[in-house]
């Protein structure tokens, strides 16, 4: 893959690093996404499942629909993708990933350096006191329920849910700084991540989108492969390596 001298010209220099990701890197280990045409929402309307009127509704209904997800997601496994931005925070003094994915692929691929913009399918949280558990209770009541007897919930954010002030802040304040910003597979349509490469834009940083389809993003971005994450990220992360030795 031959990247331009302005992108390794920065990654050589960069001190602040942001990357974003979406569901198109995790399809690659073989979640669906929910826009395509095999997309968890195919057989269910999204008001039906993610928001606090559904659960309130039918809370059993959403609870068992999360569990699915869950015994999905540790099927999969972290791909090339997700193990090679593992591998970039390291490169960079300065580096932060935001993910719009709720599965814990990143983690699992060993990435630190992240916060997650849309919470966490293998954590939870009370419905009614809000008191976080980080993981998912061994019981037989279906949903869980608080030590305040309150239902326990996917500690996600659902539609009509605006994310954590502190998580929003953190990534708004890392785009801002950014010397060099990649977008990886995301339709760029959900806001408010979409605006994340936007900021870093108008900061002055330089924008590489990596989608095998276009985006919404694409046409802000300084560089766009039509690659998946799998198989150009290794890759990039090499190059940026030996850039950062050379000293371009």
């Amino acid at each position: 893959m031959e990247l331009p001298q302005e992108f390794l010209k920065t990654a050589s220099r960069a001190r602040y690093v942001m990357v974003l990701t979406g569901a198109g890197i995790s399809a690659e280990s073989g979640l669906a996404t929910f826009r395509g045409q095999d997309g968890w929402w195919r057989n269910y309307h999204p008001q039906d499942l993610a928001t606090p009127q559904a659960f309130y509704k039918d809370p059993r209904l959403v609870w068992e629909w999360y569990q699915w997800r869950r015994e999905q997601a540790l099927k999969a496994q972290p791909n090339p993708g997700h193990l090679a931005i593992a591998v970039m925070e390291k490169l960079f003094p300065e580096f932060l990933l935001a993910t719009q994915n709720v599965d814990g692929l990143h983690q699992r691929a060993g990435s630190l350096k992240m916060v997650e913009l849309h919470g966490n399918i293998h954590r939870s949280r009370c419905f009614r006191c809000q008191k976080p558990y980080p993981s998912i209770p061994n019981d037989n009541q279906i949903p869980p329920r608080c030590s305040c007897g309150g239902l326990l919930r996917p500690d996600v954010v659902w539609f009509g849910e605006e994310l954590p002030r502190d998580v929003l802040k953190q990534a708004w304040e890392a785009a801002s700084q950014a010397q060099l910003f990649f977008v990886i597979g995301t339709s760029g349509l959900v806001q408010p991540a979409a605006s994340l490469p936007l900021v870093a834009r108008r900061s002055g940083a330089f924008v590489i989108e990596v989608n095998p389809e276009e985006s919404s993003l694409t046409e802000m971005a300084d560089l766009s492969l039509r690659y998946k994450a799998g198989e150009a990220m290794p890759s990039i992360v090499r190059t940026m390596e030996k850039a950062r030795w050379r000293k371009l």
